[in-house]
């Protein structure tokens, strides 16, 4: 699998036609850290659903023609800067129509889930991620392999078997 610059790909967020599923598994993402609303989460600011957030409206436009994003988010004990801000970030993209779930990184290892991100498309299509230690994303590779696809989709079941919903997650953890 060849790697390709993520804009190359990105695509396929209009063009998957029932599931779009992701397991994520960074302890951060630079593209968090550099953007306005890191300043403002930090400064206290709490999110919900924005109608001019890009990702908001893709969401929300998929969901409501019947199609479904669903992601497992890894966090670790205790959670790093970067994934309590995606707890935080998270609730704007549930009102959007995103179900996220969680899942400690011990529970992860403990099941073999692998230890890189990706997209599943139509359980048919993968994104893998290559990133670099500081959370940037050097590219993706693409594939509908079935053997790379059949590995994703038990990821996804035994991830979505033991994850919890954010909302449950997040009232778990401590201050």
């Amino acid at each position: 699998m060849p790697m390709i610059p993520f804009e190359d790909a990105a695509h396929h967020f209009e063009d998957f036609r029932r599931t779009a599923w992701r397991l994520e598994t960074q302890r951060g993402y630079a593209v968090d850290r550099a953007g306005e609303r890191w300043k403002r989460w930090q400064a206290g600011e709490r999110f919900g659903y924005e109608p001019t957030v890009p990702w908001h409206t893709l969401v929300r436009r998929a969901t409501e023609a019947g199609k479904r994003f669903e992601r497992v988010r890894l966090v670790d004990t205790p959670a790093t800067e970067g994934q309590r801000y995606l707890l935080a970030s998270a609730l704007g993209n549930i009102e959007a129509g995103e179900d996220i779930r969680n899942l400690t990184r011990t529970e992860a290892t403990r099941h073999g889930l692998p230890d890189f991100d990706f997209w599943l498309f139509d359980s048919r299509t993968l994104m893998r991620f290559e990133s670099d230690p500081e959370g940037h994303t050097l590219g993706v590779h693409i594939t509908e392999n079935p053997e790379a696809v059949l590995s994703a989709c038990q990821t996804r079941d035994t991830a979505w078997h033991f994850a919890t919903r954010t909302t449950e997650f997040t009232a778990r953890q401590t201050p």
